[in-house]
């Protein structure tokens, strides 16, 4: 299952295609630790020596358990194998946030 939470839709300016940020998350203490998320988006997502998976930002895993320093801002050509990794995931522990247009850093 998929968590996706969907807010208002932004323009993203190099495409003009209307897409809101996305920010991902993960719940350790429901991860499996199986990587299959790293299969399918290894810029997004990492696995650190405990086995457990994070996101990454700009190649920096996030550790901040349930704190907003572990939401990692997605680039727009990952969004699609972010969504297939919380499918892919057996523990169901990615979470998607799509967030409003105006909360967008100016990397993503």
């Amino acid at each position: 299952m998929c968590h996706v939470n969907t807010v208002r839709l932004g323009i993203v300016p190099a495409t003009g295609v209307s897409v809101p940020p996305m920010r991902v998350w993960i719940d350790q203490d429901l991860c499996t630790g199986d990587g299959l998320c790293l299969d399918h988006c290894p810029d997004v997502f990492v696995q650190l020596e405990d086995g457990i998976a994070y996101v990454a930002e700009s190649g920096q895993a996030l550790h901040d358990p349930g704190g907003a320093g572990s939401l990692a801002w997605v680039p727009l050509k990952h969004y699609q194998a972010v969504v297939d990794a919380a499918e892919a995931c057996p523990g169901e522990c990615i979470f998607i946030e799509m967030s409003d247009i105006n909360m967008t850093p100016a990397s993503v």
